[in-house]
């Protein structure tokens, strides 16, 4: 057993032998930033002060050989050698945010939605205790060792009943997105492991907020709207979705009921591989990508919050967007291919 210890805070979190850091951190509930869990996307790197640890497979675009001579570590595959491991992180009033993640938990598949061409909707209820997450978060799905565990991000708002909804992309070469979308059905049983990630919204948020989503990134930009929106948030909520057709585009009737529901609420479509059309009766819609379009459709975001998620080309380039706008504060969920199988934080499979 290795204590992990937190600077500047002081607080020592157990890690029982076997154990990433990163493991050890969530099973107390706190919210080291993290995407793959695979050692490929960098984003739960963190300074190691003190003591030593096995730092595993990482890839050098991760972690590069510099940071890592510098002392840094990638928390989802560092496993402590010594008995205490001392790492930046953090405030000196840093306090546990996160549901410690359950592993295993039996959910049913209730319904299965054909949403676009490419992206089926999965319906999940827990045949257990429900799973509590924060909107934003993810959960693992998959079959080891024939389909690998990937991560999902949750469609909607935590639900009394635990229901979870996924969007799951047919990718190319995913084994688990392809296993998803052609093999699991309804009545079908999954183990659901989670939850994780900390691309969650601080409840405390006072401003205008600005939610982009490309592709798949619309799951986890509909969970924090929902949830948002429900608990009665009253600042002006905009969301931008990149879609390649209108065909692309869902789910519709959700978008609607919210833009009824909520008058502070509005959505915006931008298409990149269709021709402008004068009938196009889509929410208000928009020709062209995104990051470019965001000048004349937000000209100025010195007062939002801004949340993003898409493929990491796609948020990288709309991070700079926004920042080239002033945009007060930025949360980004990018996807990260996982060693060969796509997969994202929000449905890539």
């Amino acid at each position: 057993m290795s204590v992990i210890k937190l600077y500047p805070s002081g607080n020592e979190i157990p890690c029982p032998d076997g154990m990433t850091v990163l493991a050890a951190l969530e099973a107390e509930g706190w919210a080291l930033p993290n995407n793959c869990r695979a050692g490929t996307c960098g984003e739960c790197k963190v300074k190691v002060r003190s003591g030593t640890f096995d730092q595993g497979f990482v890839l050098d675009m991760a972690l590069s050989q510099e940071e890592r001579q510098q002392g840094y570590g990638a928390m989802c595959m560092a496993k402590p050698l010594s008995d205490c491991l001392e790492i930046e992180w953090g405030t000196a009033d840093a306090k546990p945010t996160l549901f410690p993640p359950r592993e295993q938990v039996p959910h049913i598949v209730v319904e299965r939605l054909e949403r676009t061409p490419s992206i089926v909707e999965l319906r999940l209820r827990p045949l257990d205790e429900p799973i509590r997450f924060w909107p934003g978060q993810h959960m693992q799905l998959g079959n080891d060792p024939l389909y690998p565990l990937r991560n999902y991000s949750m469609a909607n708002a935590p639900r009394p009943d635990g229901e979870l909804i996924f969007y799951v992309t047919q990718e190319p070469f995913g084994q688990t997105s392809g296993w998803l979308t052609s093999s699991v059905g309804v009545g079908d049983v999954l183990m659901v492991n989670g939850p994780y990630g900390s691309f969650i919204g601080d409840p405390a948020i006072a401003t205008p907020v600005v939610l982009i989503a490309g592709g798949s990134g619309l799951a986890p930009i509909m969970s924090l709207t929902e949830a948002a929106l429900r608990r009665g948030f009253s600042h002006p909520v905009k969301l931008l979705f990149s879609a390649r057709t209108p065909a692309d585009v869902y789910p519709v009737g959700q978008l609607e009921f919210l833009t009824h529901r909520y008058p502070n609420f509005t959505v915006e479509i931008t298409f990149t591989r269709h021709p402008h059309d004068a009938n196009c009766t889509t929410n208000v819609h928009h020709h062209g990508r995104l990051p470019g379009l965001l000048p004349s459709i937000t000209p100025s975001l010195g007062e939002a919050t801004v949340f993003v998620a898409g493929s990491d080309a796609f948020v990288a380039d709309c991070t700079r967007a926004v920042q080239a706008l002033g945009a007060a504060e930025i949360y980004t969920e990018p996807f990260t291919d996982q060693q060969g199988d796509l997969s994202s934080l929000s449905i890539l499979g």
